[in-house]
């Protein structure tokens, strides 16, 4: 208080911007970002922050697996670091999923560097290989008891590289405040979006050989969750076909306080995204939706989640979607396609059934029943929040359009089937 009683610095405007999407700083031409050693680096920020690394993994048999280490900075608490592993098989509808509080926690481990950490429970640990069809690796380990052991080395392809939005140390990145030099706190997220698993699963005490194909994300909460976003969409399309087709968005919108003119101004959606086709990275695309403008329907870069249908969930008290279309518009990133050739125009619908008769739908998280008490309470003081995560795993089609001879093997109009699981978060 008497800091500011004692300012010289100049008052700040209150209807100054004090959110800077990702999605608007950079430019179309430069939503591109190639990933640095540093970007898939653990930070391990302090003060209120939550930082994650997440490998999901369509395996062979049907089942879908979560890997998931979570690192959560709560003021002068000392961090936990917390390993969530879910095994999803839609056909025998078995579930295991396994969240623990890990001990021992560090990163770098000896003789590696900051890509690589390990806890009692896991390891994760990075492996470069210049060069090779694959360049670099991840190698997976998780005990978490009689239930679930698993062992996974995770590779990337040459052909589909890691990337951001936006090029350089502050691609990836969305700012909260309205000093963007000096934010109050920031988002950002770092994608693999086609990786390659193999390995072995063993569920009470089975050994199942896993193997499958992904995705993995690198991501940044750099300010509490509950100011950061009020809602979350999440796609991760993944299918064999025509030499591998994945297709992935991240979306948040911000809460009341933050957006163009300040306080009041919120409400803002940033989304991103890319898409791979025939194995190759294809095109990454982001969008920026104020709430005083409507999404644009002629030209420019598409990247939205929209819930074109909802029904209202009285178990939680949200109005969640029936019926959700994921798309993307963007001109190609390809280095032997000329972007003035044309476009490429993904979408991709999903029927999630009401909230009495769902469809492929995993879990209903409510996430203050699965987060520590010391935060559960503050969480519930300071906000008032009451975060619910939908979970989904459905079949679904992904549908194509892009120039002639793009991609050998998909016509310029195409269907590619696959499996889609996507994520709808209600936080207030």
């Amino acid at each position: 208080m008497f800091s500011a009683i004692f300012s010289t610095s100049p008052p700040v405007n209150p209807a100054a911007p004090n959110f800077h999407p990702v999605s608007s700083i950079h430019t179309p031409t430069r939503f591109f970002g190639a990933l640095e050693r540093e970007d898939t680096e653990w930070a391990c920020p302090g003060g209120f922050a939550v930082e994650t690394q997440i490998f999901y993994i369509f395996l062979d048999d049907g089942s879908y697996l979560i890997f998931q280490i979570i690192h959560s900075a709560m003021g002068v608490w000392y961090p936990t670091i917390q390993l969530v592993c879910k095994l999803i098989n839609p056909h025998t509808q078995e579930k295991t999923w396994k969240s623990v509080k890990t001990t021992n926690f560090i990163t770098p481990p000896p003789g590696l560097d900051k890509r690589s950490s390990k806890a009692d429970q896991f390891s994760i640990t990075h492996k470069p290989n210049p060069g090779a069809e694959h360049p670099e690796s991840y190698v997976l380990t998780a005990n978490l008891g009689d239930d679930l052991q698993i062992s996974l080395d995770v590779s990337r392809p040459t052909s589909a590289p890691g990337f951001k939005v936006g090029q350089g140390p502050g691609g990836g990145y969305s700012y909260f405040g309205t000093n963007r030099g000096k934010p109050d706190g920031y988002v950002v997220h770092r994608f693999w979006p086609l990786c390659f698993a193999k390995g072995m699963v063993v569920r009470h005490g089975r050994a199942i050989p896993a193997k499958g194909q992904g995705m993995f994300v690198h991501a940044i909460q750099g300010m509490r969750a509950d100011h950061v976003a009020s809602r979350w969409n999440f796609a991760h399309f993944q299918s064999p076909r025509h030499g591998g087709v994945s297709a992935i968005q991240m979306e948040f919108t911000t809460t009341n306080a933050f957006g163009r003119t300040g306080a009041g101004s919120g409400h803002v959606t940033v989304n991103v995204g890319g898409l791979v086709l025939g194995g190759k990275l294809a095109t990454v695309t982001a969008e920026t939706k104020w709430p005083d403008e409507e999404y644009s329907v002629d030209g420019g870069v598409v990247s939205r989640a929209i819930h074109s249908k909802t029904a209202h969930d009285t178990d939680t008290g949200y109005d969640v979607p029936t019926d959700i279309i994921f798309r993307w518009n963007a001109p190609s990133i390809l280095p032997d396609v000329d972007p003035a050739q044309g476009t490429i125009d993904a979408t991709l619908t999903v029927d999630v059934g009401q909230p009495d008769a769902p469809k492929g739908l995993v879990e209903k998280v409510d996430v203050l029943g699965e987060i520590p008490t010391m935060v559960k309470t503050m969480v519930n003081y300071v906000a008032g929040a009451k975060p619910y995560v939908y979970q989904w795993l459905n079949p679904a089609t992904l549908h194509i359009k892009l120039p002639a001879e793009l991609v050998p093997g998909l016509s310029q109009e195409a269907e590619v089937e696959g499996t889609l699981y996507n994520e709808a978060t209600f936080i207030s």
